[in-house]
């Protein structure tokens, strides 16, 4: 699975590929396939989105999840406190095994 990502350009927030546009969570986030390339540069010309790029993902039951732990960061909020992470009732939110 290929997910596509980059930083929202007004407001700098980390932003998943819908299929349709834009979201702040990453369980909005559609897989790309081999069309990330195209996708990103089309919306990065159109300045929608800040360095976007593809990365490859899994599929669990509380939606796609990152395979690099950066990712998951950016993903899914801090390591440190999971209160602090942007959904705390997620129970894999702070779970860092890959």
């Amino acid at each position: 699975m290929k997910l596509l990502t980059g930083n929202d350009l007004p407001s700098g927030d980390v932003v998943w590929w819908t299929g349709q546009g834009w979201s702040r969570h990453v369980e909005d986030a559609t897989d790309v396939g081999d069309k990330g390339e195209a996708i990103l540069r089309a919306e990065e010309g159109a300045r929608r989105v800040n360095v976007p790029y593809v990365i490859d993902a899994t599929l669990t039951p509380e939606g796609p999840r990152p395979a690099h732990i950066k990712d998951r960061i950016r993903a899914l909020g801090p390591t440190v406190r999971t209160d602090l992470t942007l959904k705390p009732a997620d129970p894999s939110a702070g779970s860092w095994v890959i």
